[in-house]
């Protein structure tokens, strides 16, 4: 985590730390989490400090109460401005909006699921990401899908079971594979390596019921790349993930290839720097589905990290750069996709006190 701390925002103005007011917040990068007991024993006080990357400020939420559960508990992941952990304890999952600057200050939202036990063969000690089809207050079928470094993803409908259904993945194709939820669709979906399929779940999920599968062919795919991108993939030091997204309207979806290059570091192990990233537009035509190649996504931006991906207009937010991806994973930065240039973040010195997992948060609004 040091490393991403080093690097965050080209500049930063002397008014760096500002207290939250706004009735909107764009979307906003989690940096820490500190926390005092309470005399209660029951919440902790504490302050959350975000990160506004169309602004280029800190923002400061203070005098939050921090449920007791989490002060203790493993951040595992985050969706739609809402934070996972895991009990270290029990193991149970806990969902909270403690972190989101729109929700109460003093009695934030705390929600327990059973815990997420594993199919046989299968781990769950580690999860990958996490993804919901709404948020908890908006939809009464609403369905939590965690994935699980390796082959497991699991499924929740707190507001009708508290059960988990679990699938193991086909062919053993999927291990660091990221979910992500279609509005559109009603659908979770699940990039295979390489971009070349997707695993896509119903939220009338069943146990007998077999994910459907969806073969993928890309279009356009440019000449410049495709040296640059097959010898990179047989190097060892470097890496590639890939995200399914789609746009705030669910007219327009991405699949996403994020490429990483592995550098040594001083303590003689490998940390990855993103080299470049590449976009392919979903096309539905008589023929079958198309990816097809693009390095214009116009108004656009789109926000990669271990999160559930998600798209913003960037006019919306005056400050984010259009035709933008912003992530934070392999470093943390932008990569314009005009100039396939990638551009670091730089941390204002003190800013952070107890650094927490980074997760991009999509907007928020009271």
């Amino acid at each position: 985590m040091s490393r991403f701390l080093s690097k965050l925002a080209p500049v930063i103005h002397k008014r760096s730390v500002r207290s939250f007011s706004s009735s909107t917040t764009g979307p906003y990068l989690s940096l820490s989490l500190s926390a005092k007991p309470s005399s209660e024993g029951v919440l902790n006080i504490g302050e959350v400090v975000l990160y506004d990357p169309a602004k280029q400020e800190l923002l400061n939420l203070t005098d939050k109460a921090i449920p007791e559960e989490i002060v203790t508990a493993k951040w595992i992941g985050a969706s739609k401005g809402w934070s996972f952990f895991s009990d270290t304890q029990d193991r149970c999952v806990l969902i909270t909006d403690s972190l989101n600057p729109w929700a109460c200050k003093s009695n934030p939202k705390l929600l327990t699921l059973p815990p997420l036990n594993p199919l046989f063969s299968c781990q769950t000690d580690v999860i990958w990401n996490v993804a919901m089809s709404s948020c908890p207050d908006d939809d009464e079928d609403w369905v939590v899908g965690i994935k699980s470094l390796g082959d497991q993803v699991s499924f929740c409908r707190p507001r009708r079971d508290l059960r988990w259904t679990k699938f193991q993945t086909p062919f053993d194709h999927f291990p660091t594979s990221n979910l992500t939820y279609s509005k559109r669709d009603r659908k979770f979906y699940l990039p295979g390596p390489g971009g070349h399929h997707l695993l896509s779940y119903n939220l009338d999920f069943d146990k007998a019921d077999q994910p459907e599968f969806h073969e993928l062919q890309f279009r356009n795919f440019p000449e410049s790349f495709k040296y640059d991108s097959e010898l990179s993939e047989m190097f060892p030091s470097s890496c590639r993930t890939e995200r399914f997204v789609e746009s705030p309207s669910g007219d327009e979806r991405f699949l996403v290839k994020w490429y990483a290059k592995g550098c040594l570091a001083y303590s003689s192990k490998i940390t990855y720097e993103t080299q470049r990233f590449m976009v392919f537009r979903e096309e539905e035509t008589t023929e079958g589905r198309f990816m097809c190649y693009t390095d214009d996504i116009g108004d656009l931006c789109i926000f990669v990290s271990k999160s559930e991906a998600f798209c913003v207009l960037a006019s919306s937010y005056p400050g984010l750069k259009p035709n933008s991806i912003y992530f934070v994973g392999f470093g943390l930065g932008t990569y314009d996709l005009t100039t396939r240039d990638v551009s670091t973040f730089r941390a204002p010195k003190g800013a952070l006190n107890q650094i927490v997992s980074p997760y991009w948060f999509p907007p928020a609004s009271s």
